[in-house]
């Protein structure tokens, strides 16, 4: 996959991360493969002081070292008896210049299927995964995964300033995180990719691959290889309706993933409603309770007048107000400045171009007040009703929804409209909160942890199923307990949350129908409880009986027996 950058957007499909998991036995081998010729690359002789961890003396040894750690990571998370052959090297990529371009790529050199011990017939899988799957070198004599990486990033005239960070510690400032590209270019090389021609939806050779076998389209209720090459078109395009159906993805999803960040419109009644809307690396979070306020557009009196690339002339409209405000050449975290000096309690930035909502980059540890993107079109109307009176926004976190997930438990893919080639649907959405590794955009937020990665790994076969989550997650009691019991009227159902996550309490009957759900949502650690007042979920008193109070958080679920009594 192609890893690009943009200055003002963070377009990079990438995302940092460190691993920090034991080791397990049968542990994959990846051995970094040197293309580059004397002088350059890994080989360039350019002195360098050791950096965050990273103790090589030349720009190339630091290079070499960083992919070490990054095969060391992926390598104690993997298990196989083959060792995967990464060849790699550093070259001046195009385009590049002040303000975007590539950064690498990474991808499979060669695919296999009808292998002894695949576990599907007919089925394509990255090479790497299939000597693993067959216990035996299915490409002996050639490498397995292809990395290209761009030199010229250390250079002025491209990216400007920025440059490639070389330590391990992930401590990059506004620098690009070498370390956290390649962790992510090679989760594209060990299989976190589909083969299928995204603009014509067409096959690889005509054979479907493991990818397609997971992905499944909620509007045609078909997986992709249920599909026509037509449907898969389609599909890739269906932004917010393709998601990962693998089990151990719909099992581990909330365990990664947290409450889900809304926009809203709340009047006037014909532009109300939840709006698709980009995030920003720089500010608070969005966060519980929303922020709500009206709108006010800004003013800057220099035309174009609602870009803010100047001081905002209308201070006294905007305090205390939401600030709306054009994208246009200055970049983001300026336009929030300003805003945030005029007075605004929020910003929101209008996009000046079609298609989806920019993920606003910049980095200002002095911005306290939350800004969002949306549309042009969203951006057009929210203008328009200006003319007519006051337009009110709330934007935060539903505590009741899971972030990157349908509301079926299921991992949302990257569908944008239009497609964008080489990051639709080989990544996780960009709905996800917290941030995944293999999203299609960079973010600094991330930890130590491989995250949701491992466990779709787990799906398309890297591991047996359950086998490093059983020694990872410890089974913690909910301690769960209702009183009354027996009961009448109502019953407590409360229970004990050692950290904050997502729980679930639902009531079924002895036969396992459920029969009323009564909370699912994010919520802190500590002791919680929610009341069940004997009614179904159509609102009818049930009869009187033994009930099960089941309560999931995580992996650790509970149920005990509740009776009503007349």
């Amino acid at each position: 996959m192609k890893t690009s950058f943009n200055l003002q957007l963070l377009h990079l499909l990438t995302a940092a991360i460190v691993l920090g998991s034991a080791t397990f036995a049968n542990a994959a081998t990846i051995q970094i493969v040197n293309l580059d010729s004397a002088g350059e690359g890994f080989n360039e002789a350019t002195a360098a002081a050791p950096i965050g961890g990273n103790s090589g003396t030349t720009r190339g040894a630091q290079r070499l070292r960083v992919f070490q750690e990054a095969a060391a990571i992926w390598g104690a998370i993997l298990t196989s008896g083959v060792t995967i052959r990464v060849e790699a090297k550093f070259d001046p990529l195009a385009p590049c210049d002040a303000s975007s371009g590539v950064l690498g790529s990474a991808g499979p050199i060669t695919v296999s299927s009808d292998f002894p011990g695949a576990e599907l017939p007919g089925t394509w899988y990255h090479i790497a995964l299939a000597s693993k799957l067959a216990n035996t070198d299915l490409a002996a004599g050639i490498n397995d995964i292809s990395a290209r990486f761009n030199t010229s990033v250390d250079n002025s005239t491209c990216l400007g300033a920025t440059s490639w960070y070389y330590g391990l510690d992930h401590n990059h400032g506004t620098n690009i995180d070498l370390l956290a590209v390649v962790l992510h270019e090679l989760g594209h090389g060990l299989g976190f990719s589909t083969l299928v021609n995204g603009s014509t939806g067409a096959f690889l050779s005509g054979q479907r691959d493991i990818w397609t076998h997971y992905l499944l389209d909620t509007d045609q209720d078909l997986h992709w290889d249920e599909m026509t090459d037509a449907q898969r078109q389609a599909s890739a395009i269906n932004t917010g309706k393709l998601v990962w159906d693998g089990p151990a993805v719909i099992v581990h999803g909330d365990e990664f993933l947290g409450p889900t960040p809304f926009a809203r419109i709340d009047t006037p009644p014909g532009i109300a409603g939840e709006k698709g809307f980009g995030t920003a690396s720089f500010g608070p979070a969005l966060g519980d309770p929303p922020l709500s306020g009206e709108i006010v557009l800004a003013d800057d009196g220099a035309a174009p007048n609602s870009d803010a690339c100047t001081a905002i002339v209308n201070g006294a409209a905007i305090s205390g107000k939401i600030a709306l405000i054009d994208r246009g050449v200055c970049p983001f975290v300026d336009k929030v400045q300003r805003a945030q000096s005029a007075g605004a309690i929020g910003v929101i930035i209008v996009n000046n171009v079609a298609g989806s909502p920019p993920l606003m980059g910049g980095d200002d540890p002095g911005l306290i007040i939350p800004a969002i993107s949306i549309s042009i079109d969203d951006g057009n109307a929210i203008k328009s009703a200006l003319v007519g009176g006051p337009v009110t926004a709330t934007f935060g976190v539903d505590v009741t929804r899971i972030a990157g997930q349908n509301g079926n438990d299921r991992s949302l893919m990257y569908a944008p409209n239009p497609l964008e080639s080489g990051s639709s649907v080989s990544h996780f959405d960009v709905s996800a909160s917290p941030d995944l590794l293999m999203e299609p955009f960079i973010t600094s937020n991330l930890t130590n942890s491989v995250d949701l990665t491992r466990y779709l790994f787990e799906d398309i076969g890297w591991f047996s199923p359950r086998a490093v989550a059983v020694e990872q997650q410890p089974v913690r009691s909910l301690h769960l307990r209702t009183t009354p019991n027996p009961f009448f009227a109502t019953t407590t159902v409360r229970f004990s949350l050692a950290a904050p996550g997502l729980a679930e309490v639902d009531v079924h009957d002895l036969n396992g129908r459920l029969v009323k759900r009564l909370m699912r949502g994010w919520q802190p650690g500590g002791e919680r409880a929610v009341t069940w007042d004997g009614t179904d979920a159509n609102g009818r008193r049930v009869a009187p009986g033994v009930y099960l109070a089941r309560v999931r958080s995580g992996e650790t679920r509970e149920n005990q027996r509740i009776v009503r009594v007349n």
